[in-house]
């Protein structure tokens, strides 16, 4: 699938993504270099996030990767400032890294628990925070990977549902504090995405794929460039007066079952 969005929208900015070694944020920092931007990926893994920087060098982008866990605000800091220091100011901050397992509460440790929070909620205060003097502002754009767990609760995802329901309120209180600097600050909540981990781990098999994309109002799993498009928006100038809003780009997902059983009931 290709982006509508024009080949030079991100033209001579910086983008810096954590988590970006995989999965939906790289998906994003392709898209992004292929409109244009610079990129800094970090990551945990040293190599894997070398490798990941190599898909944007290869295609003839400019990316730079680092290794650096958001958990460590000292980390990440300097991570900011060789991105800024490389590539320029940063005009653009995608926080992305998340950490998660199924599991009852009473079948959960304490350490098993703060180390979603660790990664999910602080992580995302840690990249954000230690962005802010790195920034060009006006005009900065931060956007928070979030999901459906931070509006709706499920079962055996209470640390996911924690986390991510402070990330959405971290975004709407730094839209409030940082709005006068002139920088955005958003979220965006994925629904079921296709070759993604988690959706691997949800529907490991032909059977359960199709009975999950049943319940979907548009009946298919969404792709990462449907989730790279909406961070685009988000990043452009189209959307310079959308600030602490958590866009949902989940097929409808958030609304409830919508399989023809349910349908039958109404």
């Amino acid at each position: 699938m290709s982006s509508a969005f024009r080949p030079d929208a991100l033209a001579g900015k910086t983008v810096f993504v954590a988590g970006g070694s995989s999965g939906i944020n790289l998906g994003i920092a392709q898209s992004f270099a292929r409109a244009g931007a610079r990129l800094a990926l970090i990551s945990r893994d040293p190599e894997r996030v070398a490798a990941a920087a190599a898909t944007i060098t290869g295609a003839g982008g400019t990316a730079i990767g680092m290794a650096a866990d958001v958990r460590d605000y000292a980390a990440v800091e300097a991570a900011l400032k060789q991105a800024r220091d490389t590539l320029g100011p940063i005009d653009i901050v995608i926080s992305g890294a998340a950490g998660n397992f199924l599991a009852p509460v009473v079948g959960m440790s304490a350490n098993g628990f703060k180390t979603v929070v660790d990664i999910d909620l602080i992580g995302t205060f840690n990249v954000f925070r230690a962005s802010f003097d790195y920034l060009n502002k006006p005009g900065a754009s931060l956007i928070a990977i979030t999901a459906p767990q931070g509006v709706n609760a499920m079962m055996f995802q209470a640390h996911a549902c924690a986390a991510k329901a402070g990330i959405n309120m971290l975004v709407k209180c730094l839209a409030m504090e940082w709005g006068p600097a002139g920088v955005r600050v958003n979220g965006i909540s994925p629904g079921p995405i296709a070759d993604t981990e988690g959706m691997a781990r949800l529907a490991p098999t032909p059977e359960m794929e199709a009975r999950y994309k049943g319940r979907l109002p548009l009946r298919d799993y969404g792709s990462k460039q449907d989730i790279a498009d909406a961070a685009l928006y988000l990043s452009c100038d189209n959307a310079r007066y959308v600030t602490g809003t958590i866009l949902d780009c989940d097929g409808g997902s958030k609304l409830g079952d919508a399989s023809a059983d349910a349908l039958k009931t109404h």
